[in-house]
Order: structure tokens, then C-alpha cells, then sequence
């Protein structure tokens, strides 16, 4: 029998068993298990993912827009006062025309008569009639155009046809002064005698007023009509 060396004659064979790698045998197991790459895929999505939320959501620099400038309100414009321009005639500048301006017949203007005791502005109209010479105060006729008695106003009517639709007077020659409330008619160029024995001009043509419109003194001084004084 031939000699064996010592230790390998004692030496015992480690049982076989399935499935486990002998001892000293290469560790590539793991590394080839396809369960354990596929984990090992996960993770490495799951850490990149992650990553890239955290980049997504990281807060960002925002721009602010320049502040818009406050809405600016359109106002309207004041309403333009058509009297404004009318000229009034008080104790220190009466002047309310020029003899140039009236020099045409029936010619008339607007102005206000400023009460000397009650500085009340009252509504007045002077008319260029056509007896009388325009240099002289009896060319002219200014009166107040209040009704004296009521709440109505005075119209200065040229208008023939207008005479004869509205008021129902159909024998003017010339322009009329008009009450619209009571259909009363007045003529510029006839002067009347009121109780107090005064003569007044505007008779009335047609209507049953009480009175013609209350006069209204003028002078001429050079080219300018000056309203003095109120009946």
C-alpha cells in the first residue's frame, strides 16, 4: 500500500449540497441574480427621481413685473355755462352793448340787470327796434325777462310762423315778445299807460297779462349801451 502524506489520509470531504457553491468557488452568483439587478435598477431609479424633484421644486428666482401705474379716473369735463359769457350790468359797469353791434333792426342780446338792493341777477334782453336812431335810447328797447306775475319766462319771438302756430296770433308784421304760459303777445314798438299814469313800452297785442315785461333804463354814452336802471 503505498504511502500517503499524513494530513490528506485524515482530512474529511465537506458534504455537497444543492444549490450552495463549494467552498473557494468564484462569488458571481449574486452579481448574475437577474432579482437582484432588477432591485439594484430600482434604487438606482428611485435615487434619481428623487434627485430630480428635489431639482424641479428647488424655489426659483421670480421676476417681478413693474407696478402697474393706478388707473387714472376720467373726469368730464364741466359743462360749459352758456350765460357765461353774457354780459352783466351793474352799478359800476353798466355797459352791456355797442350802438355797432345793435345797429341792425330787431337785433337783440342777453345780459344780466344786477339788482342794486338785492344784487339778484335777473335775466334781461335788449332789442334794436326799428323806429328810433341808434344813437339814441328811444332806438332801443331792454326789458326784464321774468313775467312779473308767475314763474314763466319772456320769449323773444322772430319767427312769424312760430307767432301764428304757438300763440295763435296771425296778424304780426314784426318780431313779438311771448308769455308761453298764457299765450299773451307783446309789441315791441307800442307803449301803454299803466295805472300810475306811466307810459311803458311792449303793449299787449293779444292775452290777458296784466302788465307789458318791466322796463329796463338805458343810456348811450359814446358807442356803449349802458342798462342803468329797472322799472
Amino acid at each position: 500500500m503505498p504511502d500517503q502524506p499524513q494530513p490528506e489520509r485524515f482530512k474529511a470531504e465537506m458534504p455537497h449540497i444543492p444549490g450552495v457553491a463549494a467552498a473557494g468557488a468564484p462569488r458571481q452568483g449574486i452579481v448574475a441574480n437577474p432579482t437582484v439587478r432588477l432591485l439594484a435598477g430600482l434604487v438606482v431609479v428611485l435615487v434619481v427621481c428623487l434627485l430630480g424633484s428635489r431639482w424641479l421644486l428647488r424655489p426659483k428666482h421670480v421676476v417681478e413685473a413693474p407696478a402697474a401705474p393706478p388707473p387714472q379716473i376720467e373726469l368730464p369735463a364741466p359743462a360749459v355755462d352758456p350765460t357765461a359769457s353774457m354780459p352783466r350790468a351793474t352799478a359800476a359797469a353798466p355797459e352791456i352793448a355797442t350802438v355797432t353791434e345793435m345797429a341792425k333792426p330787431w337785433t337783440s342780446k342777453s345780459f344780466f340787470f344786477v339788482n342794486h338792493l338785492t344784487g339778484e341777477s335777473v335775466p334781461a334782453l335788449l332789442i334794436r327796434l326799428t323806429s328810433g336812431s341808434a344813437s339814441q335810447p328811444d332806438g332801443f328797447w331792454a326789458l326784464e325777462m321774468n313775467v312779473p306775475f308767475g314763474n314763466c319766462r319772456f320769449e323773444y319771438v322772430t319767427d312769424l310762423e312760430r307767432l301764428k302756430n304757438d300763440y295763435d296770433f296771425r296778424t304780426a308784421r314784426h318780431p313779438m315778445v311771448g308769455n308761453p304760459c298764457s299765450r299773451s303777445v307783446f309789441d315791441p314798438l307800442k307803449m301803454v299807460n299803466i295805472p300810475g299814469d306811466f307810459w311803458v313800452r311792449g303793449s299787449i297785442a293779444q292775452g290777458s297779462d296784466v302788465r307789458p315785461p318791466l322796463g329796463i333804463e338805458l343810456k348811450i354814452q359814446g358807442k356803449n349801451i349802458l342798462a342803468v336802471r329797472m322799472e
